[in-house]
């Protein structure tokens, strides 16, 4: 960071200032002094135009109120910004609160205790509650709106200093003794503080000041120190938290008045006075520190004494109260930043995140790449790439490539300029400093450097660079330190024992170009070294310790800027004799400038640099300098005669959203004096003065401007001088025209004038150049409207391709309905089928399916958009159409549809769909989908293998000895498919025959066909035997719930013809039951007899059986008495008569009724109470 004075105000009636502070939300500044002065003061800056922003703009007081109410000497000012309050003390005990009503500030509350003397006062974060210590030992502690929450006498104690922590629940309190005390926010002593500055010092010493940092605008590391505690004696310790037993400690060597942090916790302000050696009297000084101990800079302040300091709340001022004066000086901080390709690279810490947000602003295109970045330390750009040295997180394991560094505690990232890392790189050594050339990345620490060619020389992609990083590693990473001696040969390779070894000078600045490396130290030398294979070459001795070193842009010179902001130059190459006769190379320039914070070479004339001192920017040429321009940004680039220049401290006040007028751009005094020349004179004299001060930027400005004028000789001239091919190729095409108007539109063209080009071809009636114009330019929407305007030869080419262009245009926005209107107008309909498809309208595809030609090249991709959405039919008929039933039947196959594959298979007469429908069968068989495998052979209308797949499944259902009418239906089912297998191949026959009228023929064709089925025909009887097995089984049970014992009896009969599918002993067991309840005690004997004899049964249940029998007998004799006609018939069993499936009993009539799919019959009596047949469930 730099700082300098920059604004004095004198307090009337040369008044002593004890005290100031400045508001961070409203900029309101508070400055109380002897004899009851209190007053309110604010700087404004008042400026229109948009170059002069921040720093630069002029300021005047647009409040200057003095507040009365205090008589004695005004000791605290502290503000509440969160309320708008300013609370204020003086040495009779006197407090006020003032409020701000209309822009002025008026007393609002009073209190005074008449006992003792305010020592400090602070507000907590928040605004909610102030805390109050008294000299004496009071503390009060009050709210906002005045009320009282807490009061306590600390006895014995005097106290002078208070502070909150961030979340208000600790206080610390400082004794004049020196001690601190930490309270909890109830006021109960907690702990005392470890103060480790103080160790081994006597004397008396008091407190200077107590400054805990809330965190408001987030910490510039993870676990920051933010609490500081100094001492009047020079002595100071940061610390992380209260109990902190490591605190940072700084010995400052001044005697110390007032400390304060700024905005976000990164500087450390200690202001108070140090003794001058020379003089008598004390020097006043300002010294600035990092949270860590650093020091930063040193400011000097005039005056007798320094009372007070405060910070502005953007960190830029610091205002310090000095005698009856007020300083004012301005910081230029070291942001974090740089810029490539057009790229503004910025960090900035937030309060919600830990990390550093670093943000990648694309100026050009106002667009930004964010990224977030763990213990930030660095950002360093060159051409179009970035590095960013971060502290390596210790937590994350390192790449594998990375292994030979284990361990290594900082991290180097190559990134482009839209912040994609491209290749980290993991070194041991602090990267202090940092500098990056065309192909080489320089880190340095105090002791050593680290050099690694991230690039080769050649032009590199970004891909490439990762690539080379993978292959060729081995001498691209070198470790030098600082006291060695290289020849340049490779000896430095990684060797981090030597580097971590220490030094009595320092490295204190680094810089690099194509050719050299320089590396300044603390002692005022500077080592060069040549690039790329790191030789030392030179040492030169300048009488000043570099803060900041620059190379220009062949070498020759370098600009040095040291601690106190004073810029030298030096030659590096002249040899001059030096005072004792020796001849040296390299020499001091005389230009020296002070208060010098930023200065940039020109890339392309060695003698150009800017420099920005205080709020100005000067260009100098060969040392001149030219007028200054007002402007507080810092240089990004400077090249062709133009400076560009980034208002950094405006960007970061909104970081978010960074503005394109915070860039801004400068043109140099021969740039403007040229265009002038230009304007005013005439191209003949310009072209002289250009002659006397030549660059390319200048020839290029006198081409352009002879364009204009069409004076080619010159503009061809021109273009030579500034190597520009293009520019030489327009001007002889221009002197190849006739027409002048012809001439001035294609300038016109040239200079993106489009619409003045555009106009002048149409003024000349040449529609046909102002369409080419707007092809070139890709404006298709102008080039539809001038087709519409006329007619031509070769319009309806144009148009479609102008229609097809918009869809292109809407389609890539994705902005389908659109597209789709131009596509049909271009006739695109490749892009139409993709459109409709986005569209999910079917209808629309399905239709231009429709319309277009067989054996078209899109219809394959129409039908694979329909089978990517199921939609099975509509896919066929678009394969069909362009001849590729495979796909037909594979997408079928694919979406389960197999009749309709088959179907296909079998009109295509395909040869694989037997094979096809027996691999998925056996594909759902293993899954043990048996179901979907038989209603996947019924559906393909293979009825026989789904009959005996469905047959199995009865079987096994049977013996499971599940619901018996499951099994019924089961076996039902495995008959029905058999009967609609006999029918398929029945019209097969009849299909065949038709034709050949001769009956015989077909009778022949009848028997040949039941000669295959015996087969199935077994099988049919066989199912349909189990379905009459259960159905009886059914039936009987039915029959004898219902107390139909007669009827049950007659259809448990029927059951013993069933013994190979119904088990025995259930049949004999409910024909015994059926029997028993019917009385007819033979059949039950028989039944028995049957029962006892199974060989199934184990000998237990034998025995029951047994048991159960001579119970039943010896009460009934197994004689049954009412026989009759029909048992004889029955037991006769030579004929067998047919049975009704409704009632169980046989059939003697000769009108019954058959049912027509199972041939089973029924009573005719019976079959009026059925609409089913009861068997097969068929309709009657």
């Amino acid at each position: 960071m730099f700082i300098y004075l920059c604004k004095k105000i004198a307090i009337p009636g040369n008044v002593r200032l004890r005290c100031i502070s400045w508001n961070k939300d409203q900029g309101f500044i508070a400055c109380g002094g002897e004899d009851g002065l209190l007053k309110v003061l604010k700087l404004e800056t008042q400026t229109d135009e948009a170059k002069i922003k921040g720093l630069a703009a002029p300021s005047n007081l647009s409040v200057n109120q003095t507040l009365e109410g205090h008589s004695g000497s005004v000791q605290v000012v502290t503000w509440n910004e969160q309320y708008q309050k300013l609370t204020t003390s003086d040495q009779n005990g006197l407090i006020i609160v003032w409020m701000l009503y209309k822009g002025a500030w008026y007393e609002e509350m009073i209190n005074n205790r008449n006992k003792s003397v305010v020592r400090s006062m602070s507000w907590n974060a928040d605004g909610q509650k102030i805390c109050i210590v008294y000299e004496d030992g009071a503390v009060i502690v009050g709210s906002v709106d005045g009320n009282r929450i807490w009061g306590k006498d600390l006895k014995g104690t005097h106290l002078c200093h208070v502070a909150w922590s961030s979340d208000s629940k600790v206080l610390l309190f400082g004794m004049a003794n020196g001690e601190i005390h930490i309270y909890d926010n109830q006021g109960n002593f907690i702990v005392k503080m470890k103060l480790s500055c103080l160790v081994n010092l006597t004397g008396a010493f008091s407190i200077a000041g107590i400054h805990w940092y809330h965190g408001t605008e987030g910490y510039i590391e993870p676990d920051c120190p933010c609490l500081a505690v100094c001492y009047d004696n020079g002595r100071c310790q940061i610390m992380r938290d209260e109990n902190d037993h490591n605190p940072v400690l700084i010995d400052t060597g001044m005697n110390v008045v007032c400390i304060q942090w700024n905005h976000c916790g990164s500087v450390l302000a200690v202001a108070g006075s140090l003794k001058a050696t020379s003089q008598d009297k004390d020097v006043n000084i300002v010294q600035f520190y990092t949270p860590f101990g650093e020091h930063l800079r040193t400011l000097k302040v005039p005056g007798k004494q320094i009372s007070a300091l405060s910070w502005e709340g953007s960190g830029l001022k610091i205002a310090l109260a000095v005698d009856s004066y007020i300083y004012f000086a301005n910081i230029r901080p070291d942001y974090k930043w740089g810029y490539c390709s057009n790229t503004v690279v910025y960090a900035y810490t937030r309060p919600d995140r830990p990390e550093y947000c670093v943000v990648f602003w694309d100026t050009k295109n106002n667009e930004k790449y964010v990224k977030y970045v763990k213990s930030l330390i660095s950002i360093t750009t060159y051409g179009d790439f970035c590095v960013l040295a971060t502290k390596a997180d210790e937590n994350q394991p390192q790449e594998e490539h990375e292994m030979e560094s284990i361990g290594a505690t900082y991290v180097l990232v190559l990134c482009n300029s839209i912040g994609t890392p491209l290749d980290p790189k993991y070194i041991d050594i602090g990267p202090l400093f940092v500098t990056m050339t065309k192909t080489h990345v320089i880190a340095a620490s105090k002791e050593a450097f680290y050099i690694w060619q991230y690039r080769v020389a050649k032009k590199l992609t970004a891909m490439e660079i990762n690539q080379l990083a993978r292959t060729r590693k081995e001498g691209r990473e070198r470790i030098y330190h600082i006291d060695d001696s290289p020849s340049g040969s490779a000896d430095g390779h990684l060797d981090y024992s030597r580097a971590i070894e220490g030094t009595r000078d320092p490295i204190c600045a680094i810089t690099a170009s194509d050719k050299i490396l320089l590396v300044g130290r603390e002692s005022g030398t500077i080592q060069r070294y040549s690039l790329p294979s790191v030789g030392m070459v030179q040492k030169y001795t300048l009488n000043c310790r570099a803060y900041q070193l620059s190379l220009n842009c062949n070498s020759s010179r370098v600009a040095i800027i040291d601690l106190s902001g004073v810029l030298t130059f030096f030659d590096l190459d002249t040899r001059v004799v030096d005072s004792t006769g020796q001849q040296v190379i390299g020499e001091q320039l005389k230009l020296e400038r002070k208060d010098v914070w930023d200065m940039k070479w020109a890339k392309d004339n060695p003698d150009l640099f800017a420099m920005m001192e205080k709020t100005r920017m000067y260009v100098f040429r060969n040392l001149d300098p030219e007028e200054p321009i007002q402007t507080s940004g810092y240089i990004c680039n400077f090249e062709d005669l133009e400076i560009k220049s980034v208002l950094l401290d405006e960007i970061l006040k909104n970081p978010e959203h960074p503005n394109k007028d915070y860039i801004i751009n400068f043109e140099i005094r021969s740039l403007r004096d040229s265009r002038a020349l230009i304007e005013k004179v005439g191209i003949e004299e310009s072209s002289q003065f250009i002659e006397d001060n030549p660059h390319p930027r200048l020839w290029r400005l006198l081409a352009e401007a002879a364009l204009q004028k069409l004076d080619l000789q010159t503009a061809e001239q021109a273009f030579v001088r500034c190597k520009d091919y293009q520019g030489i190729k327009f001007v002889k095409r221009l002197g190849n025209l006739q027409s002048e108007s012809m001439k001035q539109a294609e300038v016109a063209a040239y200079f993106s004038r489009f619409e003045e080009a555009e106009r002048m071809y149409l003024d000349m009636d040449r529609r046909d150049l102002a369409i080419g114009l707007r092809i070139k330019l890709g404006d298709w929407f102008r080039v539809l409207q001038l087709l519409k305007t006329g007619s031509g030869a070769s319009d309806d080419a144009l148009l479609e391709q102008a229609h097809n262009a918009i869809g292109d245009y809407f389609a890539d926005r994705q902005k389908w309905l659109n597209a789709v209107q131009y596509y049909v107008q271009g006739r695109n309909q490749e892009r139409l089928a993709e459109c409709y498809y986005m569209l999910e309208d079917y209808q629309g595809l399905e239709n231009l399916a429709n319309s277009l030609p067989e054996n078209n090249k899109l219809l394959p991709d129409i039908a694979y958009m329909f089978v990517r959405v199921g939609m099975c039919e509509q896919a066929v008929s678009a394969f069909l159409k362009c001849n590729r039933p495979k796909d037909a039947v594979d997408t079928c196959v694919h979406l389960n549809q197999w009749n309709k594959a088959v179907e296909l298979a079998k009109n295509h007469n395909m040869k694989e769909i037997g094979s096809l429908l027996a691999r998925y069968a056996s594909h759902l068989l293993e899954k043990n989908k048996i179901l979907d495998a038989i209603e996947l052979y019924r559906k393909a209308n293979y009825f026989f293998e789904a009959a005996k797949l469905m047959f199995k499944i009865a079987d096994e259902e049977a013996k499971k000895r599940t619901k018996p009418l499951r099994v019924k239906k089961l076996y039902v089912l495995s008959a029905l498919l058999i009967e609609q297998c006999h029918e398929q191949m029945q019209n097969a026959q009849r299909g065949k025959v038709k034709g050949k009228s001769s009956e015989t023929a077909s009778a022949l064709a009848g028997l040949l066909e039941e000669d295959v089925l015996s087969s199935t025909n077994r099988f049919a009887d066989n199912a349909w035997r189990g379905a009459e097995a259960y159905h009886f089984f059914i039936l009987a049970q039915r029959q004898l719930y219902k107390g139909s014992v007669d009827a049950a009896l007659k259809t448990a009969l029927h059951l013993r013809d069933y013994e190979d599918i119904i088990p025995a002993v259930e049949i004999y067991s409910l024909l015994a039951l059926c029997a028993c309840a019917n009385r007819a005690f033979d059949i039950c004997s028989k039944a028995f007899v049957k029962l006892e004899s199974l060989e199934t049964l184990r000998p237990e249940q034998r025995q029951q059986y047994e048991d159960l029998a001579l119970e039943i007998f010896t009460r009934h004799c197994p004689k049954y008495n009412k026989n009759s006609d029909l048992d004889d018939v029955l037991e006769s069993g030579d004929g067998k008569l047919p049975v009704c499936v409704a009632t169980g009993e046989p059939i003697l009539e000769y009108r019954f009724w058959m049912c027509s799919v199972c041939k089973h019959c029924m009573k005719a009596k019976e079959a009026n109470n059925y609409n089913f047949c009861p068997l097969c469930h068929s309709t009657a």
